[in-house]
């Protein structure tokens, strides 16, 4: 993802196409049908991203991790499109997941592999750690989570305000949000 006028920078004789957003929108609408055959619990990020929550279609589909893989399997077989899958205890850790092996990745992130996972990743990973927060953290000689793992509640707090129960508790794996559904 880079605007076109950096990519062109970068590339004075890149060929651009025009996007066909109509089409793009027809194909997520598939993809999403797809997902809600699985579950009810779609909660759509972007055109092509969603997470999902399973956990209530187990009975009728098997594990989670065999829905994600019925519905990568079916994105392939029904539109001819490769999908990258996060498998995960929550929507933060399904998220990075899903980015670790694209663009045709599978990635299951079980709960006790969580702090091995998170521990060697850049802090940027973290959910509203962007560019000047990313700053903040290397000033304060902060570079992966691992190491963010290191500060107290108290001292992000102090650093961060409000901000910083969020980055404590992402830093290890928690994430309290849930799945908000929409329709198709």
């Amino acid at each position: 993802a880079m605007a076109t006028a950096k990519a062109l920078k970068l590339c004075p004789d890149a060929i651009v196409r025009r996007p066909r957003m109509e089409h793009y929108a027809q194909i997520s609408n598939q993809i999403r049908e797809i997902f809600h055959r699985y579950t009810p619990e779609v909660e759509p990020l972007s055109l092509d991203e969603a997470f999902l929550d399973a956990t209530g279609s187990v009975q009728l589909f098997g594990s989670v991790e065999t829905i994600g893989r019925a519905i990568k399997t079916n994105i392939r077989k029904e539109l001819n499109l490769v999908a990258s899958v996060g498998v995960a205890p929550n929507k933060f850790l399904a998220k990075l997941a899903s980015d670790m092996d694209k663009p045709d990745g599978f990635t299951v992130i079980e709960p006790d592999a969580v702090q091995n996972i998170l521990a060697p990743l850049p802090v940027s990973r973290i959910w509203g750690v962007g560019k000047v927060t990313s700053q903040r953290f290397e000033r304060l000689g902060i570079q992966t989570i691992g190491q963010l793992r290191t500060l107290s509640l108290q001292q992000l707090q102090d650093e961060f305000g409000h901000n910083g129960e969020h980055f404590w508790q992402l830093a290890r794996g928690g994430d309290y949000g849930t799945v908000t559904a929409t329709g198709i």
